[in-house]
């Protein structure tokens, strides 16, 4: 396969991503005249709105509704779910603050898109160009050096005073049990967001990257983020899970890693949910 034809399976794959989500729920007179990359801008900021709305949504019903007594975390976490569940206001305002962002969060990955269609980074299109054992070892790498990249970015989103007060304090206001919830997981000030999601482009000129998997990764951080700011503790080793993120948002200065813990543990921040639990069993 030469070089123009592998850009096209690129173009053909958006086009079928812009066919399913915008096909589904506009008419094609609305966005087919529109240029490529307001197409994806539109079909990301659809499907990204849904995603962030209905798993939250669903989310907050499991565990707030049908769960709400199941649940009765310890140490740092306290006080029953049933008791710290935030109210209608701080999710209202989380979704706000979110819905705001969502514009310019949709726009990173109809950057990578056009960097990708347009030939300038190491993406391929097709799993059986490279076979299954180089896939997993490129997943692998890429996986890596996003975990790295993300922890340092959120770490220094922290330590520069001035990227702390201007972007990443409109977040950590969502600082105790009942102010966080899945709807936290995106409220975020827009360029924060991208920051920290900037890895996963910057990951596509080094490391060999299927196409399809940058894009369903850069969707299940939607997914993720809900996750880790529900306050439960899943105690699943060594997932990065809401426990760790919790303590995150209560002490400013451990566990600033993604999915997993080994980035805090290798630099030294990480703090362990069970310590807490144990200080108070």
């Amino acid at each position: 396969m030469d070089a123009a034809q592998s850009l096209q399976q690129f173009i053909d794959e958006t086009e079928l991503y812009n066919d399913i989500v915008l096909g589904g729920l506009l008419p094609g007179s609305i966005w087919r005249p529109l240029p490529r990359p307001l197409q994806s801008w539109l079909r990301n900021y659809i499907g990204g709105t849904l995603l962030y709305l209905v798993s939250g949504f669903l989310w907050c019903f499991y565990i707030y509704y049908l769960k709400r007594n199941a649940y009765v975390p310890k140490g740092i976490l306290l006080s029953p779910l049933r008791d710290s569940i935030p109210s209608y206001m701080a999710m209202k305002l989380q979704i706000i603050v979110a819905m705001k962002a969502m514009p310019l969060y949709c726009a990173l990955p109809v950057v990578s898109e056009y960097m990708i269609e347009s030939g300038w980074t190491k993406c391929f299109s097709t799993i059986a160009e490279i076979g299954w054992p180089m896939y997993i070892v490129y997943l692998a790498f890429y996986l890596v050096f996003c975990e790295f990249g993300i922890y340092w970015m959120h770490r220094e989103l922290h330590d520069i005073k001035p990227l702390y007060k201007h972007l990443h304090a409109t977040h950590h206001i969502y600082n105790k049990q009942n102010t966080l919830s899945p709807f936290a997981g995106l409220a975020f000030h827009p360029l924060d967001g991208i920051l920290q999601a900037l890895p996963h482009v910057i990951c596509l000129f080094i490391i060999p990257t299927h196409f399809k998997t940058h894009i369903s990764l850069l969707f299940c951080e939607a997914i993720w983020t809900a996750n880790i700011h529900d306050c439960i503790h899943g105690r699943v080793w060594p997932v990065m899970g809401a426990g760790y993120h919790t303590i995150h948002h209560t002490t400013y200065r451990h566990n600033y890693g993604h999915y997993t813990i080994w980035m805090d543990w290798f630099f030294g921040t990480l703090r362990d949910p069970q310590d807490d639990f144990s200080k108070v069993e």
